[in-house]
């Protein structure tokens, strides 16, 4: 049986993950979902990650727990890793994460992870496939501090998710955290888990 691991975006217990667990589980796969703090210390939880990772070679992140998986493989090259998909995921730094954890109660809100949001590069060097989905419609809390410049789901713009060295790139007309719980994302998940193609 094929091990897939989920990983929540920033703030969300691991039950955000529930709709789509229980999607994998009823194709087959045993599904696990790693909890952690996003508040915490990042590296920490990069180090947490590759230990609950062994031993299973899938790959489902959700904002910051796509940002959390892709730095994870990337800096241990002794998890295996057949397929990824990274959902919403800010790879490349987060303009509503920058205005937000500017001051005050985002700042604190933000916690360690707030350095994540500045620009930085994003690469995939291995063989696997990466799969990135990003949404485009403009539904999230990011707006509420001002407009995102091109397309995006109202937290992460799609320019954010970038990677270089993906192997595919989908958008779905969907708002940020309604990635996580559409039926047609589901199914994209399960086919480039699959076959490493969304179509």
């Amino acid at each position: 049986m094929k091990q897939v691991v989920l990983v929540p975006g920033l703030w969300m217990p691991a039950a955000a993950m529930a709709l789509l667990a229980r999607r994998l589980a009823q194709r087959g796969y045993a599904v696990h979902v790693f909890p952690y703090s996003g508040r915490g210390a990042h590296e920490g939880n990069v180090q947490a990650l590759a230990r609950f990772a062994r031993d299973k070679a899938l790959f489902v992140g959700h904002s910051l727990g796509g940002v959390l998986i892709l730095d994870m493989l990337n800096r241990h090259p002794e998890v295996a890793a057949d397929a990824v998909v990274l959902l919403g995921s800010p790879v490349r730094g987060c303009l509503a994460g920058r205005r937000f954890g500017g001051a005050g109660l985002g700042r604190w809100m933000m916690g360690a992870c707030r350095a994540l949001w500045d620009q930085r590069p994003a690469r995939w060097t291995r063989a696997a496939p990466l799969g990135v989905i990003a949404g485009t419609t403009p539904l999230g809390l990011g707006r509420a501090f001002g407009a995102l410049p091109g397309a995006n789901d109202g937290v992460v713009c799609v320019d954010e998710t970038t990677v270089e060295g993906m192997r595919e790139r989908a958008l779905v007309p969907r708002g940020h955290s309604m990635l996580i719980v559409s039926g047609r994302v589901g199914e994209m998940i399960e086919r480039f888990l699959a076959a490493g193609k969304f179509a």
